[in-house]
């Protein structure tokens, strides 16, 4: 009878799958990272080099911040002038529209300290904004009162200027005295405030006396 071959270890097998399994990723190994001096190797594979992140800062260069301070200097300059600016203009618009405004303004005031809501004369005062070309580019309003009584009376108006929010930022007050039945007078109220802000002007009191 043949003799029978003895089966060879467990152990045996498992060592040889093994080193067979080893040759394969080495040589796939070498497929991917070839291409020597032909050229006709891939380089998808390849690892890119990651930067070196000392390299980096986070503050911007010296000439650059310095232009940035310079540009925020003028800015903030050029904000002051314009005020300052706007309210000589206001001043000198002021004194070109009446000599006796302060007086005017003075008795108008201080009639309308008792006076409760919005006066008895609302329907005899009227309003129309004064052009900026002719009031130095400053806000103007020019007030008409007319004496629609058949008796001479005098007038006390307030003057309410209100930003967007209806929040009033400035109040300015004129008025006429003595005017005859019929008659009318039209003093000019305007803003102190700059140019650039924009302000709704509003007649809040009107008071004959």
């Amino acid at each position: 009878m043949p003799a029978h071959r003895r089966p060879r270890p467990r152990r045996a097998r498992l060592t040889a799958i093994a080193a067979t399994c080893c040759c394969l990723a080495a040589s796939a190994v070498l497929t991917g990272c070839g291409g020597g001096g032909g050229g006709t190797g891939s380089s998808s594979g390849r690892t890119p080099t990651a930067p070196d992140a000392a390299s980096f800062s986070g503050a911007p260069p010296s000439a650059l911040a310095s232009s940035a301070a310079s540009a925020v200097a003028s800015a903030r300059a050029s904000a002051s002038a314009a005020a300052s600016s706007a309210s000589a203009r206001a001043s000198e618009f002021e004194a070109s529209v009446s000599a006796d405004s302060a007086r005017r303004t003075a008795a108008a005031e201080k009639e309308l300290k008792g006076v409760k809501g919005g006066g008895n004369a609302r329907a005899e005062v009227a309003m129309t904004g004064v052009p900026k070309a002719q009031s130095g580019g400053v806000l103007a309003v020019l007030v008409t009162i007319t004496n629609k009584t058949s008796r001479k009376a005098s007038y006390a108006v307030r003057v309410d200027f209100e930003n967007a929010d209806h929040h009033v930022v400035e109040t300015r007050f004129t008025g006429a005295e003595n005017l005859q039945p019929g008659k009318k007078e039209q003093p000019v109220v305007f803003s102190h405030e700059p140019s650039d802000v924009r302000l709704t002007p509003r007649l809040t009191q009107a008071q004959r006396y």
